[in-house]
């Protein structure tokens, strides 16, 4: 079995393992990694401003001439109800009584004092900088918005996490689908059901390989040459990579971060909905524990405002306890060796695997 050749062309890569956006983690440097060792590398633009997202692409374009993805969050952004101003002065002030109780001096501002960007300016971005390839998830795109990128050739990948989400990606004319397995790291793509999907993801890739006939890229739990082949038996096209990167050279995380993704364990890795608002996979620490079942939990994007402020001091004085460090089950050899490296040591044991006997 080898890789898909329409798929690789499609994308206009030697190989079909794609770089995962990961938002606060991957950056131009490892996306530039990724494209130069064949791979399709990422942008996380995740709901940055307009600006800054026009200032990350022309970045990583001085570096590589190669094919990069830039990712979007897709997310209906809650009103500003009296309810919510009521709710975020309790968790403001919850916030700031259980940081002062861990030594952390923290203000955080009024809700008035943040700016919520919603994702139709990135859209309006990716067309002026002649973006090809455009990544998106919490959501499908408007159809106003696929027309347009559709009109001057942008391959669409949505993201899902159930046959439901993947249907509805169809129909709407998306190009690729990336199936999020729930053993996957970082935030849920989710974005039919209140409650997320508990499917697994190879579960779930086999069901929607029968089901439908977009070209499928799966994410969850690779972190060897045997996993993505099972994948590719099961119906996938390309792969993502993500934790397996988390403690590479071009990661943004600090030593102190790495050191403690390094030393997980079993039952350290959780589901929550603490940091954000929007569940996502990481370690268990200080902050979840409290967090989790306390009540004090605002909508995406509010908890992810108003918890980044405490986390910005936990980050500068290194207490990793109150800091996000999303990762999947999977546990992976970690490695802070440079993505290009890492990415090029999993091929290679793909290959090592390949017309393996069972």
């Amino acid at each position: 079995m080898h890789w898909d050749k329409e798929f690789i062309q499609l994308l206009g890569i030697q190989y079909p393992l794609i770089q995962a956006p990961m938002f606060g983690v991957s950056t131009v440097d490892m996306a530039v990694a990724a494209t130069q060792a064949g791979c399709l590398g990422s942008l996380a633009l995740a709901d940055i401003d307009a600006d800054a997202a026009v200032q990350v692409i022309r970045a990583t374009r001085k570096l590589t001439d190669k094919p990069f993805a830039v990712d979007l969050f897709v997310h209906r952004i809650p009103e500003v109800t009296p309810e919510l101003v009521r709710k975020y002065g309790e968790v403001k002030a919850f916030l700031e009584t259980f940081a002062a109780q861990h030594s952390i001096e923290v203000v955080i501002p009024e809700l008035s004092a943040f700016k919520i960007n919603e994702y139709h300016s990135l859209v309006d971005v990716a067309i002026e900088e002649k973006c090809k390839i455009v990544s998106f998830t919490f959501g499908n795109l408007d159809e106003t918005s696929i027309a347009r990128l559709k009109a001057v050739g942008c391959i669409l990948i949505g993201t899902c996490t159930s046959v439901r989400e993947a249907k509805i990606l169809e129909k709407s004319g998306i190009d690729l689908i990336c199936v999020q397995g729930i053993e996957a790291g970082g935030h849920r793509g989710s974005f039919v059901d209140e409650e997320i999907p508990q499917i697994g993801g190879f579960s779930l890739l086999s069901q929607l390989y029968d089901t439908v006939d977009v070209p499928l890229i799966y994410a969850g739990g690779l972190s060897n040459g045997r996993t993505i082949l099972a994948a590719q038996v099961l119906g996938a096209k390309g792969f993502q990579i993500g934790s397996l990167l988390c403690a590479s050279a071009e990661s943004s995380l600090k030593y102190f971060e790495k050191q403690r993704l390094i030393s997980a364990k079993e039952g350290d890795v959780i589901l929550t909905k603490s940091f954000s608002g929007r569940y996502a996979r990481g370690i268990k620490n200080t902050f979840t524990d409290a967090i989790d079942d306390s009540g004090y939990i605002l909508p995406y994007p509010y908890q992810n405002k108003i918890t980044g402020v405490l986390r910005a001091v936990a980050k500068r004085n290194e207490k990793v306890d109150f800091l996000n460090l999303w990762m999947g089950q999977s546990l992976p050899r970690f490695s802070e060796r440079s993505t290009a490296d890492i990415l090029k040591e999993l091929l290679a044991d793909v290959e090592r695997y390949r017309g393996y006997k069972i």
